[in-house]
């Protein structure tokens, strides 16, 4: 369906005009899609993600360095990490560094979860099924690329 449609406006300013409207269209409707994903786990995207960083880190890591790493950057990284604690899915330890510090790390219980979660990555990337390998290679070098010269 294209986007006109969806929006029921064929009144772009332009061909980038379209392109805007229609990333932030589909950046909803692909949130919106998966907010089930979300909602059954129990946790937001932007703690899914603070999630998903610190099982890859490996190690214990600051809120800044968590904040540099997420995709949402405007996010309150250091009350998302205090709902986080709350739910027992991560927890603050002393910085192995500088003991007047404290880093996060992700516990059994939030690596439990995001195993749990790792089942459905079939089912999050359905969205594009309808796209092929070089089709998907394409998407991902024009959004590196908007990106970049932004």
């Amino acid at each position: 369906m294209s986007i006109e449609k969806d929006i029921n406006s064929n009144k772009f300013r332009n061909g980038y005009h379209k392109a805007l409207i229609n990333i932030v269209f589909t950046s909803n409707w692909v949130m919106e899609r998966n907010k089930g994903f979300f909602e059954r786990a129990d946790i937001t995207p932007q703690q899914f993600n603070i999630l998903r960083i610190l099982r890859g880190a490996n190690a214990p890591l600051s809120t800044l360095q968590i904040r540099q790493r997420m995709l949402d950057k405007m996010s309150d990284t250091s009350r998302i990490v205090d709902r986080l604690i709350k739910k027992e899915l991560v927890q603050k330890v002393v910085c192995a560094h500088d003991k007047r510090l404290v880093d996060v790390t992700i516990t059994q219980k939030g690596l439990e979860l995001l195993s749990h979660l790792d089942q459905y990555n079939d089912e999050i990337e359905s969205a594009l099924k309808g796209l092929n390998e070089a089709e998907i290679d394409q998407l991902n070098q024009l959004l590196d690329k908007i990106r970049e010269t932004t």
